[in-house]
């Protein structure tokens, strides 16, 4: 039998290499295909592996802790834990800890904005006449914020320079109920303007230059920055110099001298104040490495506790930010004032009136930003150790943003009620304003932290002062699309979403102003640990006192980003901790930002309505986009399967068909039907094992030109994947070749048209020729409808991707690997469709020789021919095109859950598509027309 194989595969050399290329294309182009969605996935799951990888895989927090958009979207608000205060207890804290598979637990306690004074100093000699006796410059403010689009006008600022002596408190301490020794050695009394300057007047008396800020209000928390207004003295020395007071220190002299007029105005900035284990930090997000002056903060750092004039001093050892996340500024023009006298002995009741009134010419005039500033305040500490420090008496802490939802999806934030009283309290020891933003549409509410008060007969200061230095941005970093909202430290910004807001912002995003109750809120700047807070809150009535930690953030053992098993063994241990401590635990692991729109209604102070993209954290982002990958993949590789098969099965029809005359001579001859199948499945296994070896050797170095991994082990799969292949390709001609009758074999193989209506157009011949060959025609068909069915699953997995399914960073970046291999495995699909087609078309066209010749006879043109042939091929092309649109639609609606216009509109354009290749494929059979040898046809017949 084999012989007769061989010596039937050599007779008929031309049949038989037709039919070995088709198995080697198909196989060659299966082995590649499958490769290139094997690439896809793998090139999937690198990407949310390294994409994914945050400092933790599990968040706890307070039970109900979460909000009704985490609840039913999956989606976390940025900087979540700047408005969680408190509510897990240290015994719950321990229990985290002990849980099997935890590796780090490190917890975290948001204690509230703490303000602190930054100092903008101003230069202000060029605005100096030297030949005036006294002057006054007048610097008028406005305060911004918001990249400008916040603005508000504020008092003015008043610098005294005069050529007379001054004299300066040798201790200066504020307001005394006995006098104050002064530099020339006598007692002045203080009930009047405190221990200001005294300009020493015609005739030997002095009398003190008054300020303004000390007195105008009981409190200075009751004001904000932008109602204080101030009056500085200097001396201009006959040398040119400026004399002014000396900053008060221990044996300090009482005046100071400089070449410059450098005055200080200042910007109070809440910074929010957290306390955290220094070591878990440390395991979590690298924050000693991350100490770039002082020393890091440690676990043994102790509170300071000081007794000074009747007042006890407690002084919290922080770590502070290097990077003040703060969009703020004060834009100052100068104007020079010449009294007519000395504004010495004025009342302070009068000193608005004769400065204001005066008549004044313009000096200069300069804008400072804030976080400028604050870095030049850092840099004076000489190794970052104690460089700054801050005021505790009143510490405010924000709520939560509330939301409404538009019927477009869009969230509306909401505005809050005003607390202003929250800045005031009843502690008088509050020597700095309220930032004038507390003033602004508020978007949080707020309270304080309810720390004791001071009483009658002690004052209670607390005050926080710096050990070291840290950069947020040196802490263990993370890839912009794993970088998620979720991240401890990481600054919240919002770009415009549409023309008008970014062109309202500049083209930069929207940052943190510095208000407690604004819309976004800084990561917290202050770190002090965890042993502090109780002694910061001895004695208050806050419920922190009894559970401080906001939050424990959870790193699980042998968890090294996203894999197979990670989310299983995550799980695994979320689970453990929710029922070991009754707390909220979300899943962390594989998530990713997902860029929200968010509509900011006006502010009080100019800024426009504003329409945010901004980045918030979508839970479990990894999990559903691989197993989604893993959906369409599997889909995929049916399909390229599918529609090699049919491929082949069509090549191995047409060799039978070919032989059908000596395989009725065969049957004639006596052989059985068993034999006559064996022959044809021989020759086929003969040419399949063929195809494979040398698909072994074209696919690798093909995948290589293609950019697809095709290692030699899925090479060697050609062998068998030709052989099963070409077996089940050619089963089903086989046993139709066993199972027909002799004389039916010898007859033709196009059926007549029997009674069917007479066509009187091209088109309505060509429908009638189609429908001759139904089998033929439902392969050529089913084969280009399966190739538009994958394109469209395609086009319908990246719009999943962008959004229907993931609607974050990380489905973007995903789908932008996806596409490439899965789209060239989708188009090649649709090619080998439209070349079974044209090889549809082919056999139409060689099995109807006969008729065609005659056709041409009876005057046909080969133009006519050739439309009748091109009708042909549209109308398998329209219709495998439109069922393949409709089931990729249909695997579309499954893939997305939803069957969206713009996915109509995609199987609508790759349908066009196919169409289009199936009518250029029907050119080659067409263009076989002009070598019908039509004498010897006719003869034939």
């Amino acid at each position: 039998m084999f012989g007769f194989v061989w010596r039937q595969i050599r007779g008929r050399a031309g049949r038989s290499v037709a039919l070995l290329v088709g198995v080697l294309v198909a196989t060659t182009g299966f082995v590649v295909l499958t490769g290139a969605t094997t690439t896809s996935r793998l090139a999937v799951t690198g990407d949310v592996q390294r994409e994914t990888r945050a400092a933790y895989d599990i968040l706890v927090r307070p039970a109900g802790t979460r909000t009704p958009l985490e609840a039913e979207r999956g989606l976390v608000r940025p900087n979540y834990l700047s408005d969680s205060f408190g509510g897990i207890t240290t015994e719950q804290y321990q229990r985290v800890r002990a849980v099997t598979g935890v590796d780090v637990a490190a917890p975290i306690a948001m204690l509230g904005h703490s303000t602190t004074v930054v100092d903008l100093p101003l230069d202000l000699t060029a605005a100096v006449d030297p030949s005036l006796d006294r002057q006054v410059i007048r610097i008028d403010r406005a305060f911004l914020a918001e990249r400008g689009l916040s603005h508000a006008p504020a008092e003015p600022l008043y610098v005294y320079v005069t050529k007379h002596q001054l004299l300066y408190p040798d201790n200066p301490g504020g307001f005394r109920s006995d006098a104050i020794r002064y530099s020339d050695g006598r007692r002045y009394d203080s009930d009047l303007c405190g221990d200001v300057p005294r300009e020493v007047l015609p005739g030997g008396r002095s009398a003190p230059v008054c300020d303004p800020r000390w007195y105008l209000a009981p409190s200075m928390a009751t004001l904000t920055e932008r109602q204080t207004w101030s009056v500085q003295a200097f001396r201009l020395l006959p040398d040119g110099r400026f004399e002014s007071p000396a900053p008060q220190a221990p044996g300090a002299p009482p005046a100071q001298s400089a070449d410059r007029l450098v005055v200080r105005q200042s910007l109070t900035v809440p910074f929010l104040l957290a306390a955290v284990d220094p070591d878990a930090e440390q395991r979590l997000v690298g924050l000693t490495d991350a100490v770039v002056g002082g020393r890091p903060l440690a676990t043994g750092d102790d509170v300071q506790t000081r007794q000074l004039e009747g007042a006890r001093i407690h002084t919290l050892p922080v770590l502070v930010s290097a990077r003040p996340y703060l969009d703020g500024a004060i834009r100052t023009t100068w104007r020079r004032i010449t009294p007519r006298g000395s504004i010495a002995d004025v009342a302070p009741a009068d000193l608005a009136g004769v400065l204001r009134g005066a008549p004044s010419v313009p000096a200069g005039g300069t804008e400072q930003d804030a976080a400028g500033a604050y870095r030049s305040q850092l840099d004076g500490g000489a190794d970052g150790s104690e460089c700054c420090s801050g005021q505790l008496s009143r510490v405010v802490q924000p709520g939560q943003v509330s939301y409404d939802r538009s019927p477009d999806g869009v969230l509306r934030a909401r505005p809050a009620a005003p607390n202003p009283d929250v800045y005031v309290g009843t502690d008088r020891s509050i020597a700095t304003p309220r930032p004038w933003l507390t003033e602004d549409t508020p978007f949080r509410p707020l309270a304080a932290l309810g720390l004791p008060q001071s009483s009658r007969s002690t004052a209670v200061l607390r005050q926080w002062r710096s050990v070291g230095l840290f950069d947020p941005e040196k802490l263990t970093g993370f890839s912009d699309v794993g970088k998620v909202p979720l991240e401890t430290y990481q600054p919240p910004r919002a770009e415009g979403a549409e023309n008008r807001s970014r062109a309202a912002l500049g083209g930069r995003p929207l940052e943190p102003s510095g208000n407690p109750a604004g819309y976004l809120s800084a990561p917290p700047l202050l770190l002090t640990n965890l042993a502090s807070v109780q002694k910061l809150l001895a004695g208050s009535v806050s419920p922190q006192l009894a559970a401080p930690i906001s939050a424990i953030r959870v790193r699980v053992a042998d968890v090294a980003g996203y894999s197979e098993r990670s989310p299983e063994h995550v799980r695994l241990v979320a689970e453990r901790i929710a029922t070991e401590t009754g707390l909220d635990v979300d899943i962390t692991l594989g998530s990713s930002p997902a860029p929200q729109a968010v509509e900011l209604p006006a502010g009080s102070f100019g800024r426009p309505a504003l329409r945010l993209a901004e980045n918030w954290a979508a839970l479990g982002v990894a999990s559903v986009i691989t197993k989604a990958v893993d959906r369409k993949s599997v889909v995929l590789f049916a399909l390229v399967l599918v529609v090699c098969v049919l491929f082949l099965a069509n090549a191995v029809s047409a060799a039978v068909r070919d032989r059908r005359s000596e395989l009725a001579v065969l049957a004639c001859l006596g052989w059985p039907a068993r034999r006559i199948g064996a022959l044809i499945l021989g020759e086929v296994a003969v040419l399949g094992l063929a195809a494979g070896l040398l698909a072994v050797g074209l696919s690798v170095p093909l995948g290589a030109a293609l950019g697809i991994d095709v290692d030699w082990r899925r090479a060697l799969l050609a062998v068998p994947v030709a052989l099963g292949l070409a077996l089940v390709a050619g089963l089903t001609p086989a046993l139709r070749a066993a199972r027909t009758h002799p004389a039916a074999a010898l007859r033709a193989p196009v059926a007549g048209v029997g009674r069917a209506r007479r066509p009187r157009a091209l088109l309505g011949l060509a429908l009638v020729n189609v429908l001759r060959t139904p089998g033929r025609t439902a392969l050529g068909a089913g084969a280009l409808a399966l190739g538009v069915a994958a394109l469209t699953l395609v086009g319908a997995a990246a719009y999943a991707f962008r959004g229907a399914i993931v609607g974050s960073l990380l489905g973007d970046t995903v789908s932008l690997s996806v596409r490439g291999a899965d789209t060239t495995a989708a188009v090649a699909t649709v090619l080998l469709g439209a070349a079974a087609v044209a090889d549809v078309l082919y056999l139409n066209i060689r099995d109807r020789a006969a008729e065609l010749a005659a056709l041409r006879a009876m005057g046909w043109t080969d133009a006519a021919l050739a439309r009748l042939i091109a009708y042909e091929g549209l109308t398998l092309g329209v219709l495998g095109a439109g069922t393949g649109a409709a089931l990729g639609l249909a695997g579309a609606a499954a893939l997305v859950g939803d069957l969206p216009g713009e996915l109509a509109s995609v199987a609508g354009v790759v349908a066009a598509v196919g169409v289009l290749l199936t009518c250029l494929a029907a050119l080659v059979p067409a263009a076989l027309l002009h070598r019908m040898p039509v004498a010897r046809l006719l003869a034939e017949q």
